[in-house]
C-alpha cells in the first residue's frame, strides 16, 4: 500500500520549532523564524502573510537540520551567514565572532564624543567582520578608520564587508593590536577585546562554543589582552584623545585601575539596557 504523505503547513511547524528551542535559546521566536526565512530565501513579514503555505520535503528536512544543530547552541548567523549591527548587514563566518547588539554601546559612545563633521583618525582593534570600525565610518564619513586584527582571515572578511556596504573611509591592517602604529598619531582608539577568563565555564557553553576562542578568552582573570591594550593606546592617541573599552560586566573596577594607573583622564563607565557595566574609557591629557 502507498504510503501518504502528511503535509506539515508553514506556521505548525514554525511553533513547532519555537517549541523545541525554547530551553536552549534565549529568542526561540526570532531564531526559528529567522531559519525558517534563510530555508525559504523569504523575509519574515511573508511567514505572517502564508501561514497556510505547505513545506516541501526538501524545505522541511533543511529546516528541522537548522533547528536541531540551533538547539545545541550553534549561532544562528552560522546558518544564514550574515548579522545585523547598527542598521548594516554584516557578513559573518566562523573565523570572528558574531557581533552582538551590546556592542552598538561602543558605537554609541564613540559617536557621542565625535563631532559630526570631525576629521579624526581612530582605530578599531580586533575587528573581526568589521562591525564597529564601518558603524563609526559611516556615521561620520569625514573621519578615517584604521581597522586592525591578527587575524588574516577576519580582515579580508571586514574588507569584503567594507566594499558590500560601500564603506571607503576604513583602511584594514594586519597587526597584534597597536603593534607598529606611530606614537601620537589617533584621536580615539576602539575596541571590544577578548575579556573572558580562560576557565569560565560560559566558553564550553552555548553560543561560545561554535566562536574562535582567542577572540573570547584572555588569561586567568580576562584582563590579559586589555592590560596590553591600555598602555599602547596611551602611547599612540594624541593629547586629548580618547580610549573606549567593552569589558566584562564584572570588570568595570579593574579597567578603571589600569586606566587610572596608565595615566587617563576623565574616566567614564556606560552600562548596557540590562543594566550591566559594559563600556569604560577615559582621555589622554
Amino acid at each position: 500500500m502507498e504510503k501518504v504523505k502528511t503535509e506539515v503547513k508553514l506556521s505548525l511547524q514554525l511553533q513547532a520549532a519555537i517549541n523545541l528551542l525554547k530551553s536552549s535559546s534565549p529568542s526561540p521566536r526570532l531564531d526559528a523564524e529567522l531559519l525558517l526565512c534563510h530555508i525559504l530565501s523569504k523575509s519574515r513579514s511573508y511567514l505572517y502573510a502564508w501561514p497556510e503555505r505547505v513545506l516541501t520535503e526538501g524545505e522541511l528536512g533543511a529546516y528541522e537540520e537548522c533547528i536541531d544543530r540551533r538547539a545545541c547552541g550553534e549561532p544562528v548567523a552560522h546558518f544564514t551567514g550574515r548579522r545585523e549591527f547598527w542598521s548594516l548587514e554584516l557578513e559573518v563566518s566562523e573565523d570572528t565572532l558574531v557581533p552582538r547588539p551590546e556592542t552598538e554601546l561602543l558605537v554609541e559612545c564613540a559617536l557621542e564624543r565625535i563631532p559630526a563633521e570631525a576629521s579624526w583618525k581612530l582605530a578599531d582593534l580586533g575587528t573581526g567582520t568589521g562591525a564597529v570600525a564601518l558603524a563609526v565610518a559611516k556615521e561620520r564619513p569625514a573621519c578615517r578608520v584604521l581597522a586592525t586584527d591578527i587575524s588574516a582571515e577576519a580582515l579580508v572578511l571586514a574588507q569584503h564587508n567594507a566594499r558590500r556596504l560601500q564603506i571607503h573611509n576604513v583602511d584594514f591592517i594586519r597587526a597584534n593590536w597597536l603593534t607598529g602604529l606611530p606614537a601620537a598619531s589617533l584621536d580615539m582608539v576602539l575596541s571590544n577585546p577578548p575579556y573572558i577568563a580562560d576557565a569560565d565555564p560560559c566558553l564550553a557553553d552555548g553560543d561560545l562554543r561554535f566562536e574562535p576562542h582567542g577572540a573570547l578568552a584572555s588569561g586567568p582573570e580576562g584582563l590579559d589582552d586589555l592590560r596590553r591594550v591600555i598602555p599602547e593606546a596611551f602611547t599612540v592617541l594624541r593629547s586629548g584623545g580618547w580610549l573606549l573599552l567593552e569589558h566584562g560586566t564584572s570588570q568595570g573596577a579593574a579597567v578603571w585601575d589600569l586606566l587610572g594607573t596608565h595615566g587617563y583622564l576623565e574616566l567614564c563607565t556606560w552600562r548596557d539596557l540590562a543594566g550591566h557595566e559594559r563600556i569604560s574609557g577615559g582621555r589622554r591629557g
